[in-house]
């Protein structure tokens, strides 16, 4: 037995560094689901919850999603929080502990009708005390767009 417990899941995770681990489905992001972000936020501003004004006044045509209703999708969009995710990507998994992010970048708006999807990078796996530290790069690709909607890096430890 090692004395790290963790260290049979880095074991597992570091030949994947730099792989693409997953790509999910696509999600159709329509204007109900747009104003109930708006109405638990508060961020009501009428380019997001005003079809017909930003039919007219906005550069889109139409409205957008929040870019933080598209980072809240990370969840959903990698299917990260599905059990049968746990059993395949963390082996012998008890807690994993979301650390936060540390790059968020929106550099494509994502219009009302749009269909989104995400692929996840491994990109560092190491020891943390008794866990494993993870860094993923998550990119949210809008369906025949060139540019993707989100670009984010996250941390999260994952305990044995």
């Amino acid at each position: 037995m090692s004395a790290n417990p963790g260290e049979n899941l880095l074991h597992f995770m570091q030949p994947q560094i730099g792989q693409e681990l997953h790509v999910g489905e696509w999600l159709e992001i329509v204007q109900q689901r747009i104003d109930r972000f708006a109405e638990v936020t508060g961020d009501v501003q009428w380019i997001h919850v005003d079809p017909e004004r930003s039919a007219k006044e906005s550069p889109y045509g139409a409205t957008v999603a929040h870019g933080f209703l598209t980072l809240s999708l990370l969840p959903y969009l990698t299917q990260s929080n599905h059990p049968d995710y746990f059993r395949k990507n963390y082996p012998g998994m008890r807690l994993r502990v979301n650390m936060g992010l540390n790059k968020v970048r929106f550099p494509a708006p994502v219009i009302v009708g749009s269909r989104l999807r995400a692929r996840t990078t491994l990109q560092n796996a190491e020891p943390s005390g008794e866990g494993v530290q993870i860094i993923y790069k998550f990119t949210i690709e809008i369906e025949g767009k060139e540019k993707p909607a989100c670009v984010a890096e996250s941390m999260v430890r994952v305990f044995p």
